[in-house]
């Protein structure tokens, strides 16, 4: 059976936020609670309107009428109201949080910022992650933080300050002792290590680097320009 371009239509209407909407979520409107349920999409969660987590950008928010529609659009329900009484298990929602560290590394990333993101308080944060994950979120970031920046060592010419930057820890000498603390070598000895013979030589390792500059500043500049 074929979906009618009427029903498509119907569907992305109700995922515009209105102005009523927006009041109510703004509002943390309890009166709203069952008429509809919204996401943000920069955390992958979806909450009651009345949720008392911090209120996200509007252009982040789509509106769904129920949480069934939310759960299909791969969103999951948020820990702090959960809307509808949904509650994800511990194990999944710890895997989310890891994926979005992964996804979120280079960033100013605290605690505080994290669990804010996932509407839970800090405690609940780093006790639920460590209990399963056996490590603290903070030390799962620097986990994390220490594997990207040997990538790039292996595989770019950027400078130690540069790739300590890049990968969320942008004082180079704090950078350089958590990698030989993590390593167990400073950052250019392990890029002497194991840094493979560059078949293109180095104009193919200078180009490659380049390139890479040039996207983070794109990248940037569209920060700026959202």
């Amino acid at each position: 059976m074929r979906t009618s371009k009427r029903v498509y239509f119907a569907l992305e209407v109700r995922m515009i936020v209105t102005d009523e909407n927006w009041n109510a979520i703004v509002d943390c409107d309890a009166e709203q609670d069952g008429r509809f349920y919204y996401s943000v999409s920069t955390t992958g969660i979806f909450c009651r309107p009345s949720c008392k987590s911090r209120t996200p950008r509007r252009e982040h928010v789509r509106i769904f009428a129920s949480s069934a529609e939310a759960l299909g659009a791969g969103f999951r329900p948020c820990k702090r109201c959960k809307p509808d009484g949904l509650k994800l298990p511990d194990e999944e929602w710890t895997d989310a949080v890891a994926e979005a560290i992964r996804k979120q590394y280079g960033d100013r990333l605290t605690l505080n910022a994290l669990a804010e993101q996932q509407h839970v308080s800090p405690y609940h944060l780093q006790r639920t992650f460590k209990r399963l994950r056996r490590i603290s979120p903070a030390a799962y970031l620097l986990q994390v933080r220490i594997e990207a920046a040997k990538t790039l060592l292996r595989a770019t010419a950027l400078s130690v300050a540069e790739i300590g930057d890049e990968v969320g820890i942008s004082n180079p000498a704090h950078f350089a002792a958590v990698f030989h603390k993590a390593a167990g070598v400073t950052p250019s000895q392990y890029r002497r290590d194991h840094r493979p013979v560059n078949e293109l030589g180095d104009s193919g390792a200078a180009s490659d680097t380049q390139q890479f500059r040039n996207d983070k500043l794109t990248q940037k500049e569209s920060r700026r320009n959202p």
